[in-house]
């Protein structure tokens, strides 16, 4: 899939992690929406695939893996990929129960994301 038939979906509430993750997935040719807060993107409704998201684990209020699972428990199965700066094996083990395509400690290599991304919009888990 290219990446100007998918949106990205990054929810963080670090502003400049949101700059920054935008610019390098706009560069790469996808279509990308920003929100600050779990609740920021809640109000937004719906998602419509082809898209993936990219959460920060660790948000004020609802975090990442409780967003995730807000998610699938209405039905928006959407492949998601989890960003952290303070990534430890039992989060990671719980997102990656949780459906996770990915798991990325910040900061990570911009390659490693795109990586990522790749993998969620077409369906397929990071296998190690």
């Amino acid at each position: 899939m290219t990446g100007t038939e998918a949106t990205v979906i990054i929810v963080d509430d670090d502003a400049s992690v949101r700059r920054g993750v935008e610019r390098l997935l706009r560069a790469a040719g996808y279509r990308v929406e920003t929100f600050g807060s779990a609740n920021e993107f809640l109000a937004r409704g719906p998602v419509d695939p082809p898209c993936c998201l990219v959460l920060d684990v660790r948000m004020p209020g609802q975090g990442g893996l409780d967003l995730y699972r807000a998610l699938t428990e209405r039905g928006d199965l959407v492949p998601v990929v989890f960003i952290t700066g303070h990534g430890d094996i039992p989060t990671v083990v719980r997102a990656m129960k949780a459906g996770a395509v990915d798991f990325l400690t910040k900061p990570f290599d911009d390659q490693e994301l795109l990586d990522a991304v790749d993998q969620a919009l077409n369906g397929k888990r990071r296998r190690e």
